[in-house]
């Protein structure tokens, strides 16, 4: 069995996979999993990268897989084998594609060259070491100078982002640079919908916006782009935001790689799969997470879903192998367990699929509760709490930052 991809999905085959005796390898680009939803605490400079980082290797080793480092390049289904991008090849007796997606910029001119994702691990370094050497040049330069940062997208990342970074600005920046005057730092978002936080309730999406407005974020809902240059944003009807730094958190799409594994995309370039998740037209190879989409059942791209996908697949699989009623397929179906996402401190919003909803502190107590517990590893665990305690308990005291490099 081959598993394309270290995130929720690809991770969440391994147990089901390997303790059904089948032999495993987990295919991967990096050394590491990245838990993607803290990212922008990363980048934010409250977390080290290594928080969120865990090796991939100890990981499938603990239940008897093997890893392998590299990316795919083609799918040959009919000799089930895969290219990777050095050359190597491998074969496969079931291939399951978990490799996650990427920024979708939407055909904006300018958007990919002079905005910052947040996707991975190396995002969150080179956000965190251009905003840190932002703050060091307004220490360095005139008094009416500002540092404007404009966040593309009103999810659940960029209102994260944005909450962090109004905070950052209002509470920590004095610790680091002490000579800077906070309101020298500009936040805006731009969204082009109607309001902020899509799948949530109606209230709870206000919740968001009241609070992000609090903390001094400029935010434009209704508002399309039409281009960004390493200066500003360019709103449709010729109005201009200054942007020295914009980050990119309005989509997502498949990677331009995998238009060349040969295999059917849907929207977004997604690899479109069939009730069972198998990839249409295959009935070996099964899609997981962000990187698959059942055009008639499409469910959220957040890590629930992916790791119930994994889960799933990695099932039918093992029935398969043992031909169990026959060989049919089974449908997935998920199982919504709520979501929820983080302004800032002590403000947090969660919506459960029983309906209860929260709000403020309780919310913000149970989203840091939730991630901890889904962090791998104990050491994880631990470095995170003790980060991100220091950081709030600390606060309007200089809670502390963690420095990055001088951006190259």
């Amino acid at each position: 069995m081959l598993v394309c991809g270290a995130g929720f999905g690809g991770l969440s085959t391994i147990k089901t996979l390997t303790r059904a005796g089948l032999r495993v390898t987990l295919l991967d680009g990096h050394l590491y999993s990245t838990f993607q939803p803290l990212l922008y605490q990363v980048a934010t400079a409250g977390l080290n990268p290594g928080d969120v980082c865990y090796p991939v290797g100890g990981f499938v080793r603990r239940y008897g897989a093997i890893y392998r480092r590299g990316e795919l390049a083609t799918v040959d289904p009919a000799s089930r084998r895969v290219t990777l991008t050095d050359g190597r090849e491998l074969g496969y007796d079931y291939l399951i594609i978990a490799t996650g997606v990427a920024a979708s910029y939407y055909g904006i001119k300018g958007a990919a060259e002079h905005t910052f994702a947040l996707y991975t691990r190396t995002d969150a370094m080179v956000l965190r070491d251009h905003l840190m050497a932002g703050f060091e040049r307004l220490s360095e330069e005139s008094p009416d100078t500002h540092l404007t940062i404009t966040v593309v997208g009103g999810g659940a990342t960029g209102v994260e982002l944005a909450g962090t970074l109004a905070e950052l600005r209002a509470t920590v920046l004095d610790a680091t640079f002490p000579d800077v005057d906070p309101a020298r730092v500009d936040v805006h978002m731009v969204e082009m919908a109607p309001s902020l936080l899509g799948p949530f309730n109606e209230k709870l999406r206000e919740y968001a916006r009241v609070q992000l407005v609090k903390r001094g974020v400029d935010i434009k809902l209704n508002t399309r782009i039409e281009e960004v240059t390493d200066k500003e944003v360019l709103l449709a009807g010729g109005e201009s935001v200054p942007s020295n730094i914009t980050v990119w958190a309005a989509g997502v799409a498949a990677a331009p790689a995998v238009a060349g594994w040969g295999l059917p995309q849907g929207q977004h370039g997604r690899l479109v799969v069939g009730p069972d998740l198998r990839v249409k037209g295959q009935d070996r190879i099964f899609a997981v997470g962000d990187i698959a989409v059942n055009p008639d059942d499409p469910t959220p791209q957040l890590a629930q879903p992916a790791i119930q996908m994994g889960r799933f697949a990695a099932a039918q699989i093992v029935r398969l192998e043992r031909k169990r009623d026959g060989g049919t397929a089974e449908t997935f179906k998920y199982h919504d367990k709520g979501t929820m996402a983080t302004i800032g401190r002590r403000s947090a919003v969660v919506q459960l699929a029983g309906g209860l909803r929260l709000r403020g502190t309780l919310a913000w107590l149970a989203w840091f509760a939730l991630h901890l517990v889904y962090l791998l590893g104990g050491r994880n665990r631990v470095t995170t709490l003790i980060n991100l305690t220091y950081r709030y308990i600390s606060w309007g005291h200089g809670g502390g930052v963690i420095v990055g490099d001088e951006p190259q």
